[in-house]
């Protein structure tokens, strides 16, 4: 090969990585970059005990044993629906409420510590967030 064939070659294999690089920035601007962490109702309901728990120790609170989540009724393989329920160290109710939306991607979760919100609609719990996702 050529030195004339290796650069032309080399200029076009930059330029595909360059096409690759700036249709993948396309897809995430125009996705928003979001996916939903867990893509059925079973795998978002066996890891919302451990995701509520490590942001209830974030925030300072100490649950008295592990929570139990179920599906909330009305969850579809569209629309995924968890409620989990627990008590802190102290003896107050905690419960926990987490939803999926397939279509767009979107979630939201929401902890209530003795009836009041500690955290309210926030895209992602515990140790699973990225900095700036959580409330």
């Amino acid at each position: 090969m050529t030195r004339k064939k290796a650069a032309i070659a080399g200029a076009a294999v930059a330029a595909l990585l360059v096409l690759g690089g700036v249709a993948a920035a396309a897809i995430v601007l125009l996705t928003g970059g979001k996916e939903l962490p867990y893509q059925t109702q079973a795998q978002m309901r066996e890891a919302m005990p451990a995701m509520a728990a490590a942001e209830l120790e974030r925030r300072g609170v100490t649950l008295a044993g592990p929570l139990t989540c179920e599906g909330v009724p009305g969850w579809t393989e569209q629309r995924l629906r968890v409620s989990c329920t627990g008590t802190t160290a102290d003896k107050k109710p905690v419960k926990v409420v987490g939803s999926g939306q397939m279509e767009t991607q979107d979630s939201y979760y929401t902890i209530l510590v003795d009836g009041r919100p500690l955290v309210e609609n926030v895209s992602c719990i515990g140790d699973d967030c990225r900095k700036g996702d959580s409330g």
